[in-house]
């Protein structure tokens, strides 16, 4: 089989350095040439359920400067539509983070802007009963950690999603959409732990809004190794397209 295409959504302002990054990043935890990971800006439009369904599986990350809670994205309610109109199709997907939280609204979900529990760095995370029954999580300890860079949380899941994981901050950190190809992650799979801390520098000036100095230091070395949620997007692949690599 050739390697799986994948649509990579970003919502990056044009001068950001993780633009490419994130692109590469994807591309080596899906395990395809880099070539076979084609971005897709949100900045300007939604892309079509017809264009999407031309790839293989749709990805979707971070976010530099865009919160689902603000609403601030533009064409937001286009993305938004778009979304739902592809999870009910049942067309392969992964999302983080930010794509987590379009998925959550998406679908019916609310997200709140909650930066006193903001979660940055590397935390514990802990798998719920369906988490250790369902065929993707299953493959991790029921209490792992994950790289995590968000001040949006989800506080309510939409119908017929069902949560995988939780931690001490935020009750929802992953969920799955029963009998489809569909998975999302409030935390980084994809990046490793030089990563992770590469983008809270990048966006410093941003977290220097609401933290301290001292605050951002202690953050720092919050920031450590997490194997066992990387193997997530190995795994997805294999599950889904029956390889970890292809490479």
């Amino acid at each position: 089989m050739q390697a799986p295409k994948i649509i990579l959504l970003q919502a990056r302002n044009a001068n950001d350095p993780v633009i490419p990054e994130e692109r590469r990043i994807i591309a080596r935890s899906a395990g395809v040439p880099e070539a076979h990971v084609v971005p897709f800006d949100l900045l300007h439009n939604a892309p079509t359920l017809a264009h999407a369904r031309t790839f293989d599986a749709l990805m979707v990350g971070g976010s530099g400067e865009y919160f689902v809670s603000h609403g601030n994205l533009p064409e937001f309610e286009k993305v938004l539509a778009f979304l739902k109109d592809l999870v009910d199709s049942g067309h392969p997907i992964f999302a983080s983070c930010f794509g987590f939280q379009l998925i959550v609204r998406a679908l019916g979900g609310e997200i709140k802007y909650r930066p006193d529990l903001m979660e940055l760095g590397t935390y514990t995370l802990h798998q719920t009963d369906a988490g250790r029954q369902d065929e993707l999580f299953s493959r991790l300890p029921a209490d792992f950690d994950a790289h995590l860079g968000h001040k949006d949380l989800a506080t309510r899941l939409p119908d017929g999603a069902v949560s995988l994981a939780y931690s001490e901050l935020a009750p929802y950190q992953a969920i799955r959409l029963p009998g489809k190809p569909i998975w999302a992650t409030q935390f980084h799979p994809e990046v490793t732990r030089d990563e992770n801390l590469g983008r809270f520098k990048r966006y410093i000036n941003i977290y220097s809004q609401t933290m301290s100095p001292e605050e951002l230091e202690n953050t720092i070395q919050r920031f450590t190794p997490a194997p066992e949620s990387r193997r997530l997007i190995p795994n997805f692949m294999e599950i889904v397209f029956g390889k970890k690599t292809w490479l």
